[in-house]
């Protein structure tokens, strides 16, 4: 905007202030509260039960001032090591780490503690604080979003999938996490024994309900990725289906199932068909009696009340999934992720139209991607190729058989194949039982264990999974260490487990594509 001036008859323009261009010129600091910095960390140093309250809400970046960073640094080596907290023993452990005059030296650190008259109000204090960690961040990451929104050579979804990966970040308090000390890790991993110790069966994962699995397994670990793989027919789906609806109204763990398959009704009406015991033809087709409706509206209570979640989107992509899995993680607090299936899957981004092998290997890394993000199993269905059928004898899978990829066992923590007999018309094993309704669970990939074959009892009328003996397989009073010992073939009493070598070391001998570049597992 311009005006003409009455002394030269020139024009001038307004100051851009004035004219709300440009904001205003006093310029921003960045969110802090160095003043309550001061009071948490004198109030750490006047009472022992003060550390106990801040120590689990602050992290030494939480603090804006360097300084406080250092000092926070030291009150919780401190702690760490179990020595007392106070002005003495920080001053002293800052001077043996070179830092006491960084931090503004002795007097500083005695200052400190004259900004506080108690404890009392850490709590709030220290929230406050890492409220404004949080906003700092947020501005951090959001200039970071924009610096790469406007650089046109940025992929899109990819820009849109880090900025979402950061903000999960801060939301679950780890963000820029690198790396943890082998004490902490130690203790975390006794924690995690003595927890096995003390569960019945030592299952410490998530237990799929399948007694003679949850033996072998442990139950679903953690950030393991597992491949269930199997010709189509075999009842994948409805292996899936079980285990999920055993963890979710037996063990009450919340679970989210992505079908790419299959409609969330038709999931829903296979899940009522296995709880009522009524089969699903029937259900289908309304031809129930009066008392059979009230056989189901009676057993399917614990299941409606099931922390159960199903996304049945058509063609997903890892992109839309891992932003799912979170928002799911997020207000749910989901401990399982079922895929079914694999290769329905898209790699989205700019793997569109590419080597659909390559695609495939993008999806595969990113699920295990996933599952170490959100520290939940991530358990994904996959198709089998036709080597399958045209194999003779007992026609069992093999790792070579997963289809379009040679990565996707290798990015598995484990790969398990479904296999009935008598789907080929084998009615006999080689003990000469009978393989009707039997369902073999193979093991065939376990990082972390054994490989071994499990057998299941598949009941096709109501596309069901259960144990082969539910009687037993706990208190079968088999020990661990014999469990670990016996010899290949054992059954554990027929108990629906027989043990295999396993074949993780054997470098030399075994090559997945025959073409050999790839490494056992």
């Amino acid at each position: 905007m311009s005006e003409t001036d009455k002394t030269s008859g020139r024009k001038r323009t307004k100051p851009a202030s004035s004219t709300g261009l440009i904001p205003s010129t006093h310029g921003k600091l960045p969110p802090q509260a160095v003043d309550l910095e001061e009071a948490v960390l004198g109030a750490l140093m006047l009472e022992k039960e003060a550390v106990n309250t801040a120590i689990d809400i602050l992290q030494a970046k939480s603090f804006y001032k360097d300084a406080h960073q250092k000092i926070f640094a030291s009150i919780q080596d401190l702690f760490t090591r179990s020595e007392p907290i106070d002005i003495l023993t920080v001053t002293q452990d800052l001077k043996q780490k070179g830092e006491l005059d960084i931090v503004g030296g002795a007097y500083y650190i005695t200052q400190l503690t004259n900004r506080v008259a108690s404890a009392a109000n850490i709590e709030f204090h220290a929230r406050v604080i890492a409220q404004k960690y949080i906003q700092r961040e947020l501005i951090r990451i959001s200039s970071n979003i924009i610096t790469e929104a406007y650089d046109e050579t940025t992929d899109v979804f990819t820009l849109l999938d880090k900025a979402e990966s950061n903000l999960f970040a801060v939301a679950e308090g780890n963000l820029n996490k690198s790396y943890d000390s082998m004490s902490d890790l130690i203790r975390e991993s006794i924690k995690k024994i003595e927890t096995a110790k003390n569960q019945e069966a030592g299952v410490i994962g998530v237990a799929s309900g399948f007694t003679a699995l949850d033996r072998v397994t442990s139950g679903w670990q953690p950030s393991d990725l597992v491949i269930i793989a199997a010709r189509p027919a075999m009842g994948k789906t409805s292996f899936v289906l079980s285990l999920m609806r055993n963890a979710a109204v037996d063990f009450k763990m919340p679970v989210a199932f992505f079908s790419l398959e299959m409609s969330s009704i038709q999931l829903v009406t296979r899940l009522i068909s296995a709880e009522s015991e009524i089969s699903s033809e029937k259900l289908r087709s309304g031809n129930l009696r009066n008392d059979e409706i009230q056989q189901i509206h009676s057993r399917i209570t614990g299941l409606a009340e099931a922390p159960i979640f199903i996304d049945d989107t058509a063609g997903l992509s890892v992109f839309e999934l891992r932003a799912k899995a979170r928002r799911l993680k997020a207000q749910h607090g989901i401990q399982l992720l079922i895929i079914d299936y694999l290769q329905l899957m898209t790699a989205g981004g700019d793997h569109k139209g590419g080597n659909r092998e390559q695609e495939i290997s993008t999806i595969s890394r990113s699920l295990k991607s996933i599952a170490k993000e959100l520290n939940i199993p991530v358990l994904a269905l996959s198709q089998l190729s036709r080597a399958v059928e045209t194999r003779g004898g007992d026609k069992k899978p093999m790792l070579s058989d997963l289809r379009e990829s040679g990565s996707i066992e290798q990015d598995a923590d484990m790969v398990q194949f479904l296999h009935r007999p008598d789907y080929y018309g084998i009615t006999e094993d080689e003990d000469g039982n009978s393989t009707a309704g039997v369902a073999n669970i193979i093991i065939a990939k376990h990082r972390n264990g054994a490989v071994c074959d499990i057998q299941l009892r598949f009941i096709n009328e109501l596309a069901k999974f259960e144990d082969l003996d539910k009687s037993a397989f706990y208190n079968n009073n088999i020990d661990d260490g014999d469990f670990a010992t016996m010899p290949v073939g054992t059954d554990f009493e027929n108990q629906g487990t027989i043990t295999r070598a396993s074949r993780m070391n054997d470098n030399d001998d075994f090559d997945v594509d025959n073409d050999d570049n790839d490494a056992p597992f």
